[in-house]
């Protein structure tokens, strides 16, 4: 059975991936104290140690990888920017180039934040970066570096929502706690994007390791949204006051970071290169809400490590 090795399997996406992937690999996740009691290996590792990339492929002995871990709170990455350029760049470029030696098949995980949201119209991969701040500076950097060591790595550009082990880190998970119990929120009605079921996600990370992908591509979802109409749609679906939500511009949030007003990704070249249609918004949230129906976020919160 392939062995799968999954970075950041305390995270939203490493988590999600794990639990998916375990029944068809062997998957090992790396985590440093978050998880307890998870029905897959673990390999308890410090990846801010400069020895952390070939001390844990030596251990995994891996035929996969997909590297989740990042510091992904973007305003943590405004207060913390050396702390983001290790974890973003430097990390992603030990673990492209360890797995090069080793001849371990890769996927980075990166975002859909690099472009500066001007653009009139979708982004393609043959379009521009500009990145507005310091966590979408580092990861672009971190796919520049990944590639440059090893042009063998797929690079998927992501957004997306799903339950996580806190409860607290998706957009999505915003929406439900606070509308859930009746307290008004903002939703930005001038930011675009594409966001992606993370079940959906960890099935087309698994795919592009399966064919073979190199190279960059938009992982997102189909459907592009704002960010209030995908507060309201999740209102809509799991029967929460919609009127909750107050249409704001990102402009006037207050955030510390600059957020991109457009990240409308194109998925052609995803869809061509797999010989599928890429998953839509729509039914990515009703997978979500039967998740919640079935319990899957109190079983998520429960490898909690007390």
């Amino acid at each position: 059975m392939t062995r799968l090795l999954i970075t950041g399997s305390s995270g939203l996406l490493g988590l999600n991936l794990a639990l998916a992937a375990m029944d068809e690999y062997t998957v090992i996740g790396v985590d440093r104290l978050s998880l307890g009691g998870v029905p897959f290996e673990l390999l308890r590792a410090d990846l801010l140690d400069p020895e952390a990339a070939d001390r844990v492929l030596d251990a995994a002995r891996p035929d996969w990888l997909i590297h989740c871990a990042a510091l992904a709170n973007v305003d943590a990455c405004e207060r913390e920017p050396d702390l983001a350029q290790r974890l973003n760049v430097e990390l992603p470029r030990q673990l492209a180039a360890a797995s090069a030696r080793r001849g371990v098949r890769m996927v980075h995980i990166s975002t859909d934040a690099v472009f500066d949201g001007t653009k009139d119209g979708i982004y393609t991969e043959s379009d521009t970066p500009n990145p507005l701040g310091v966590y979408a500076q580092t990861k672009l950097d971190g796919e520049s570096a990944v590639l440059a060591v090893n042009p063998d790595v797929a690079v998927a550009r992501v957004n997306f929502f799903g339950w996580s082990l806190s409860g607290q880190r998706s957009l999505a998970e915003f929406f439900v706690n606070n509308l859930g119990a009746g307290k008004p929120v903002n939703g930005f009605d001038d930011v675009y994007f594409c966001p992606m079921f993370v079940g959906d996600l960890a099935e087309m990370l698994l795919e592009m390791l399966a064919k073979g992908l190199s190279g960059l591509y938009h992982v997102v979802g189909s459907e592009s949204l704002t960010k209030f109409e995908f507060g309201r749609a999740i209102a809509q679906t799991f029967g929460f006051d919609a009127g909750l939500i107050t249409p704001i511009s990102v402009d006037e949030s207050g955030l510390t970071a600059k957020r991109s007003h457009n990240l409308r990704l194109s998925v052609h070249k995803l869809s061509t290169d797999l010989g599928r249609v890429v998953p839509a918004f729509s039914p990515g949230l009703a997978k979500f809400y039967t998740q919640y129906q079935q319990g899957y976020p109190q079983k998520l919160r429960s490898y909690q490590q007390s």
